[in-house]
């Protein structure tokens, strides 16, 4: 009876060494495989134009939110959107954002560079009290968001 208590607790034993290898090794190659997930972030917001807000397309351009890939990979911004909380929404066509590099989208209206790119827009987007730029990717998640005014906690 003794020889079969051992037997069963050095089974055990040997199934509790190999699971716990498995464990320990699986993540490792996992890794190589897992999706990579872009690390895009909404880095700054100039919401009040600087000097009157007199409508001119210099005064529209003041206004602009700052998008960084906080990452080292580049990302295809192609299909995400900027929105605030009236449903103005900027849609990215074409855009690929380098790996530790930053875009700004101007509200007014312009030619797009590799650094700036431009709503066209005629009226301000940025509510210069409180409003909520959010970020979401080509499939509508949630990515960022920046409140300022009474909204400064953000909403998703």
């Amino acid at each position: 009876m003794s020889k079969f208590i051992t037997a069963r607790r050095l089974t055990a034993a040997v199934l509790s060494v190999g699971a716990l290898t498995a464990v320990l090794t699986v993540p490792a190659g996992a890794a190589e495989h897992r999706p990579h997930r872009p690390n895009v972030q909404i880095t700054d917001v100039q919401y009040d134009s600087p000097g009157r807000d007199d409508r001119s397309n210099r005064s529209l351009n003041r206004e602009w939110v700052e998008i960084t890939n906080e990452g080292r990979r580049a990302v295809n911004l192609d299909g995400w959107t900027l929105r605030d909380e009236d449903g103005h929404r900027y849609r990215f066509d074409n855009v690929r954002l380098a790996g530790r590099d930053t875009v700004r989208v101007h509200t007014g209206l312009g030619r797009d560079t590799r650094t700036d790119l431009y709503q066209d827009r005629r009226h301000y987007v940025w509510d210069n009290r409180s409003d909520t730029a959010t970020l979401r990717n080509d499939r509508g998640r949630f990515v960022d968001d920046e409140s300022w005014g009474r909204n400064r906690g953000g909403r998703r």
